[in-house]
């Protein structure tokens, strides 16, 4: 996408120079967690569930999420990654695009020795999301209003919700805890991604 001015342009090299630079959480160190989230979010920018993201759909979940973008820098972006033949982005396409704009705005993947260290405060930070009320737990009804606000099914149902928060919950205490939380994260597999 193109960058205007100097400042711009330090700031997509050098995103520590930018006070109000985007999170480093762009690209998760905790490669299942990345890949999840990477998927879900494939999943609400597809928004007919054929497989593929077409630039119009990146530009209906862009608009959905009030972010403005410019149809042209979008498309010119996007379609450098879309194979030959197809319509829109398929998943392997649309985690190419994202870690190209990770590796642009934040540099190349972590070194070995800064990957442990990272992926706690990734997990703690992924936790932070679904911990609305910062009291260190997650209750069904801030689970619910999460997977609500991601317009997922499981949201409309507390009683699925109580469900998913019981299948974790280990001390039967009717939230999840951090460690819960990291367990679960730790057993995900993401299944054809």
């Amino acid at each position: 996408m193109a960058v205007e001015g100097a400042a711009d342009q330090q700031q997509l090299t050098d995103p520590a120079a930018s006070p109000g630079r985007a999170s480093p959480s762009f690209r998760l160190r905790t490669e299942s967690l990345n890949t999840l989230r990477l998927r879900r979010v494939f999943d609400l920018f597809d928004y007919n569930g054929d497989g593929e993201i077409t630039v119009e759909e990146i530009e209906l979940a862009l608009d959905r999420l009030g972010l403005g973008s410019d149809p042209a820098e979008i498309r010119s972006t996007v379609e450098a990654y879309v194979a030959p033949g197809r319509a829109g982005l398929a998943f392997a396409d649309f985690e190419a695009l994202h870690r190209a704009l990770g590796d642009a705005l934040f540099g190349g993947p972590p070194a070995a020795a800064e990957k442990e260290e990272e992926e706690e405060e990734d997990m703690r930070e992924a936790f932070r999301v679904f911990d609305e009320d910062g009291d260190g737990f997650i209750s069904a009804a801030e689970l619910q209003a999460v997977l609500s606000k991601l317009g997922l099914p499981e949201g409309r149902s507390i009683a699925r919700v109580q469900e998913m928060i019981g299948s974790v919950d280990r001390n039967a205490d009717g939230q999840v805890d951090f460690g819960e939380f990291k367990r679960m994260m730790q057993g995900i597999t993401v299944w054809g991604a």
